[in-house]
């Protein structure tokens, strides 16, 4: 089981992600009001605390949520080691990893600053299966595990 940090959106494609209260994810869309919903395998976007400060103690550089692009936050659990597949709970939603990684742009902010940008290895997706809220300190935990 993992805890939310921070949930955050981006209401326009290429402008940093923002926390807010709380985000309502939405089956076959994604979350409401964020950039990137839409009807595709990556509706929601996670990253683990853990790989942020893993990449902040080798930067001189303030990191804060929604930095990397993620909607969700995460402390507790090693997200870019679950299979394709996996069913996760987050608050009263729920979701399916469709991917671990992505392609980094060549204009994104950090990897600007820094050299290097951790979503790519790290951060995964999600479809929404179940719609629900989540917001900072909710829990989530894998309700079924796929097979690698």
């Amino acid at each position: 089981m993992g805890e939310v940090l921070a949930v955050c959106i981006s209401e326009v494609r290429g402008t940093p992600k923002h926390p807010v209260k709380r985000i309502h994810l939405i089956p076959g869309h994604g979350i409401e009001g964020d950039a990137h919903a839409g009807n595709w395998h990556r509706q929601v976007s996670l990253l683990a605390a853990e790989s942020v400060e893993q990449m902040q103690s080798r930067v001189d550089l303030v990191l804060h949520p929604g930095d990397f692009a993620e909607n969700i936050l995460t402390r507790g659990m090693d997200l870019k080691n679950l299979p394709v597949g996996t069913l996760l709970r987050l608050g009263s939603a729920l979701g399916e990893v469709t991917q671990i990684g992505k392609e980094c742009h060549a204009d994104c902010a950090i990897r600007q600053q820094v050299g290097d940008c951790v979503m790519p290895r790290e951060g995964i997706f999600l479809r929404v299966l179940q719609e629900g809220w989540v917001q900072a300190g909710d829990s989530f935990e894998i309700v079924k595990k796929a097979e690698k």
